[in-house]
């Protein structure tokens, strides 16, 4: 009897690129700093681009150190901590020392920050909801299932060869 292994291997490397190219293609157009505009317009809120996904992800990780948000941003952490020091200033966050290691100064969402994201969480469902309106509800649930599958398994790859 043939062996189908090479067909499979085959076909898994396909929807390997199949999907190494449609989550380049998300993260190419998530990270156009036009949708990150489009959001501030669209919440109606006054910051700078820049801060724009410094905010959000201390909302949604914090607290959170300057290493840990520079590498989810991919930015210099030395750039990230004079952008958080802003988002700070402007009452946005606060630093407190980290209670796992207090030599280090973690970010964390203020209430004034907290109510910039909510606004912000309105006007991305809103988006949302229209980029999903032809769709079926289970197609929805379907692919919210699937992303949080994937992206937990990716998580799990370890970042080192050793």
């Amino acid at each position: 009897m043939p062996s189908t292994k090479n067909v499979q291997n085959t076909h898994i490397s396909d929807q390997l690129r199949q999907i190494h190219s449609a989550v380049l293609d998300i993260v190419g157009l998530m990270n156009r700093p036009q949708r990150d505009e489009l959001l501030i317009q669209a919440a109606g809120i006054p910051l700078d681009r820049a801060l724009f996904p410094l905010l959000v992800g201390i909302e949604r990780f914090g607290p959170i150190g300057v290493v840990e948000i520079a590498d989810r941003v991919g930015r210099d952490y030395t750039t990230v901590s004079r952008q958080v020091a802003k988002l700070e200033s402007l009452g946005l966050v606060q630093r407190q020392a980290s209670s796992a290691d207090r030599r280090v100064r973690e970010a964390v969402i203020s209430p004034k920050g907290k109510a910039m994201t909510d606004l912000v969480d309105t006007a991305r469902e809103k988006i949302g909801r229209t980029i999903f309106e032809t769709w079926e509800a289970r197609d929805v649930e379907e692919l919210v299932r699937l992303m949080r599958k994937f992206a937990d398994a990716l998580g799990a790859v370890p970042e080192t060869n050793a």
